[in-house]
């Protein structure tokens, strides 16, 4: 397998994707692509490393019976409805494959000195100790308006003037579909880019000396796209992402997009309106959608649409995609032509997501029911 599409790492926060599907987008979009592909099912990725995870283990009254890893891995768990639980598993930015593969990339690019370990000025909470940046601002660990200067040693990546972080080939899409505005609000970022933080919780950079301190999350995502990649042999993953996602972590990811001839490259989807679905149900009824094709139009089509539709899906947009949905499920061919699915398995491997919106290309592509490994039925629940 060269290409298979994983989602970007979605931050585990206090929610569960029944309630709240449009979490899963990517995972969903990943899963409908990698099984046009034939593909088996990739692990579901999280990013753990957030300062919010911070706060809720240090403010948790069990903090001292459970650790933070276990905190992690009964979140993740609790947001699957039960039953539902990803057949390709669970990967976090914290698992030891992902750790393991971090400490060897930074090593190597410190030994290319590509990057640094430097003494720099930064500023840390008067009152908690937490970095706060380069420049003083009010602590986000604690709320504390004070900083203090402080120098110490960091790791990172002094850019070469002129070296872009973001670049047209790092987008796996159709060569019209990339995204300009992204490349140059990527490039607005200093020369100088720390890739180490302080949390309570990450990847440690003591066995580079640096104690204290763990990888910049935003790195850490993309190592973890990775390993997953690795796990299935995979020399082309693509990341699934939203622009705005890929506009906060490209800069600080670009020196971890590339390893021992695997390349990383992300692919934009659009926000799905899912809590603004209900009006579908009155509409289904009127165009005979049975509540099985409901629910693969909100967990399949919708995603897939998403990756087309890259500002994101409208409200107004529902109902004529649903017509266009039912259209295409009517003309399902009895028995799909090999010549036709191994031009759509080109077109899908290519990141070419135009037949999405061409009726015959989209009714040779739907699945008799979704493959959800996990993601699907409870997420179409949570939109009813």
């Amino acid at each position: 397998m060269s290409v298979l599409y994983i989602n970007g790492p979605v931050q585990n926060g206090l929610f569960t994707i029944a309630g709240q599907p449009g979490k899963a987008v990517g995972i969903r979009a990943a899963e409908a692509l990698n099984t046009l592909l034939g593909a088996g099912p990739v692990p579901h990725l999280w990013n753990t490393v957030t300062l919010a995870g911070d706060l809720r283990h240090r403010d948790s009254p069990d903090r001292d019976t459970i650790n933070r890893q276990q905190r992690e891995a009964h979140a993740i768990a609790t947001k699957y409805t039960p039953g539902t639980a990803p057949a390709g598993g669970i990967l976090t930015d914290t698992a030891p494959v992902v750790a393991a593969l971090a400490l060897e990339m930074t090593e190597r690019l410190l030994r290319e000195r590509a990057l640094a370990v430097a003494t720099g000025r930064v500023h840390l909470c008067a009152r908690c100790g937490h970095m706060t940046g380069t420049v003083a601002h009010t602590c986000r660990m604690c709320g504390h308006h004070v900083s203090r200067p402080h120098t110490r040693r960091l790791l990172v990546w002094d850019r070469p003037s002129g070296t872009p972080v973001l670049a047209r080939d790092d987008f796996h899409a159709h060569r019209a579909r990339t995204p300009g505005h992204l490349l140059a609000i990527a490039q607005n970022v200093p020369e100088r880019l720390i890739l180490s933080r302080t949390r309570d919780h990450g990847i440690s950079l003591a066995p580079l000396g640096l104690d204290g301190l763990v990888l910049d999350p935003r790195a850490g995502v993309h190592i973890a796209v990775l390993a997953a990649a690795d796990r299935h042999s995979a020399r082309q993953p693509v990341m699934a992402i939203t622009g705005n996602a890929a506009a906060n972590v490209a800069a600080y990811g670009a020196m971890f997009r590339r390893h021992n001839g695997t390349r990383l490259r992300y692919a934009l989807h659009g926000r799905i309106p899912y809590d603004e679905t209900a009006a579908l149900q009155r509409l289904c009824e009127v165009h005979r959608v049975s509540p099985a094709l409901r629910e693969l139009f909100l967990s399949w089509f919708l995603p897939l649409c998403s990756l087309h539709i890259r500002s994101g899906i409208t409200a107004a947009q529902l109902p004529a995609l649903l017509k266009f949905w039912r259209r295409a499920h009517l003309a399902r061919p009895g028995t799909p032509e090999g010549d036709a699915l191994a031009e759509l398995r080109y077109r899908v491997a290519a990141g070419d997501m135009r037949w999405v919106m061409d009726v015959r290309t989209l009714s040779r592509a739907i699945p008799d029911y979704p493959s959800s490994h996990g993601s699907a039925a409870s997420g179409a629940q949570g939109a009813s």
